[in-house]
């Protein structure tokens, strides 16, 4: 197996995050692979998957991932069922954190409790 097959899932997921740049390089037994995400929050969604399939610290691969923007963590289209403690459980991994959320949009927000689909939300950096 090359490694560009064992880490497709990982360039499939570059596909999908509309990594910007992307290159992939198979050289000397390791795959170079790299690129812009769009979000820190992606490149941790990318990270993650890399993570996943060579460990912690993967000896057969390099990765060089930039953000575009680091004025916010991500942006998120609320949908329904959403609330500020689900999506900052989501983003941050503590539903306590919704107040973060909150304060990052009070532009369009006026009540932590009432959230409707199709806003957009900015998921601030901690």
């Amino acid at each position: 197996m090359s490694l560009q097959d064992k880490y497709r899932p990982v360039l499939s997921l570059g596909e999908e995050l509309g990594i910007q740049d992307g290159f992939v390089e198979e050289t000397d037994g390791r795959l170079k692979i790299g690129g812009t995400a769009a979000t820190q929050y992606d490149k941790n969604v990318l990270w993650d998957k890399i993570k996943e399939i060579g460990g912690d610290s993967p000896a057969d691969l390099m990765a060089d991932i930039k953000v575009a923007t680091t004025d916010y963590f991500a942006k998120h289209t609320v949908k329904g069922g959403d609330s500020l403690s689900k999506i900052a459980k989501h983003y941050y991994g503590d539903a306590m954190k919704y107040m973060h959320i909150f304060n990052a949009n009070t532009d369009i927000l006026k009540n932590p409790d009432v959230i409707h689909p199709d806003q957009e939300l900015t998921i601030p950096n901690l």
